[in-house]
């Protein structure tokens, strides 16, 4: 063998030899930018590309369901408020309820009435056209004459007026609101006769009230009868 293959076999054998002689020394760790990095096991990085692609799909499934307040808010509207709604009056339904306790047949005395019809002497009824008339003027008049004795608080006057319209009342058959203004006589002089009570003044005035709108009521339809049945059985008086 010549020199030169001589030597250049040295140098290729050499480091085998000097690694077998000598221990292996621990391994560097790897630095940046060096391969070592690159020859790693996939796994970690399958593992965090799987874990970055399902990610957004469990922030997606999160998002798209809406929070149940926010799902009810619109589904559900809220109640409209009272206020929007107003409920009837009280007044209202106490006139309603006035309404169906007074009907005719309770209001007109049909016998009281026929007994004023046979004073007439002739169909023109004009006897007792002119004690209907007149009594209609009597009763709006002591109306207002109520009212206003009602609001000074005049319980003797009210009982005094009381008394004056259920007695023209009676006369011609009004019985309904012959029996209101009786109430009303009784109770201006303090006294309840229905109990046998009597009564203060603060307690009696609390009674007349309603009874004032209550008779006024039943004299309305008491009114319309009558103007009703004037014009319907009424002859024409001749000149």
């Amino acid at each position: 063998m010549s020199p030169a293959k001589t030597t250049v076999t040295e140098h290729v054998k050499s480091p085998e030899r000097e690694l077998a002689s000598k221990p292996r020394s621990p391994s560097p760790q790897p630095t940046p930018g060096s391969r070592a990095p690159s020859q790693a096991p996939p796994s970690p990085t399958m593992a965090t590309a799987g874990a970055r692609l399902t990610s957004p799909k469990l922030e997606l499934t999160s998002r798209a369901t809406p929070a149940p307040e926010r799902t009810a808010a619109p589904s559900t509207p809220a109640p409209a408020p009272a206020s929007s709604t107003p409920a009837p009056a009280p007044t209202n339904s106490a006139a309603e309820s006035l309404d169906a306790e007074i009907s005719t047949e309770n209001v007109i005395d049909l016998d009281t009435f026929n007994q004023i019809l046979d004073l007439d002497e002739d169909d023109t009824h004009d006897f007792s056209l002119g004690m209907t008339e007149a009594y209609f003027t009597q009763a709006s008049t002591t109306f207002v004459d109520m009212d206003n004795a009602f609001k000074n608080k005049d319980l003797a006057k009210l009982s005094s007026l009381g008394h004056f319209l259920k007695g023209s009342s009676a006369a011609l058959g009004v019985s309904a609101v012959q029996a209101t203004c009786e109430h009303i006589q009784h109770y201006g002089a303090l006294r309840d006769e229905e109990n046998g009570v009597d009564l203060t003044e603060e307690a009696a005035l609390a009674k007349i009230g309603p009874l004032l709108k209550r008779v006024k009521r039943e004299y309305e339809v008491a009114e319309k009868w009558l103007k009703d049945w004037y014009k319907q059985n009424a002859s024409p008086v001749e000149a």
